[in-house]
């Protein structure tokens, strides 16, 4: 049990609706970076910009994955459930979300639920950890919500990532979905978007 419980946001109503938005923004136009407002800050390893999405997101009905590093520490387990009451669970396939601190040992995507063919949305949506959204290898994409092609960067990424991205639009109207979240902004990677390998 936490022993110094770090609060969230200090207008959770204004807060939680401001960050909605800036996510909502940023699924509906895969690749553009959206600035999260606001100052949390959640136990470390949790960075601002994805405490502030599980301070928006999460619920008593959505049920929380953390990968190694986050679950290590016992604050942040108490910090999710004491402001959101989400439960923590020990199976990344019965995650509707799961919080990865480290993009580049992000588990594979099948470690995840792809959701079914009658119920694709019971997938797992990941909330990934990254240094920038401004630096590292440009990624073309394309697809809904995006006119022509958008590049995007992302760093670190983890080995092969442009193959797992192909695998899991390949899965739609199944597989997962993708926030990238930086200590204050916020980029998505919905299921339907492509990654364009040029010649």
């Amino acid at each position: 049990m936490a022993t110094g419980l770090a609060p969230g946001f200090a207008d959770p109503v204004l807060a939680a609706q401001s960050t909605f938005r800036r996510i909502m923004d940023a699924t509906a136009r895969p690749g553009l970076v959206c600035n999260l407002a606001g100052t949390i800050n959640p136990p470390p390893p949790l960075a601002r910009g994805a405490g502030a999405v599980a301070l928006t997101l999460f619920d008593q009905d959505t049920p929380v994955w953390l990968d190694a590093a986050l679950d290590g520490e016992p604050d942040v387990a108490y910090w999710l459930r004491f402001h959101t009451r989400a439960p923590i669970v020990a199976e990344p396939d019965r995650a509707a979300f799961a919080i990865l601190s480290d993009a580049e040992r992000m588990p594979g995507f099948e470690t995840f639920s792809l959701g079914t063919a009658d119920y694709p949305d019971r997938s797992t949506t990941l909330i990934v950890q990254v240094h920038s959204l401004e630096t590292g290898r440009p990624l073309m994409l394309a697809g809904p919500g995006i006119k022509g092609r958008t590049t995007l960067r992302i760093e670190p990424l983890p080995a092969g990532f442009p193959e797992r991205v192909a695998a899991n639009h390949a899965l739609f109207p199944r597989g997962i979905d993708m926030l990238l979240v930086t200590a204050s902004a916020i980029a998505a990677l919905p299921r339907s978007t492509t990654l364009v390998v040029e010649p």
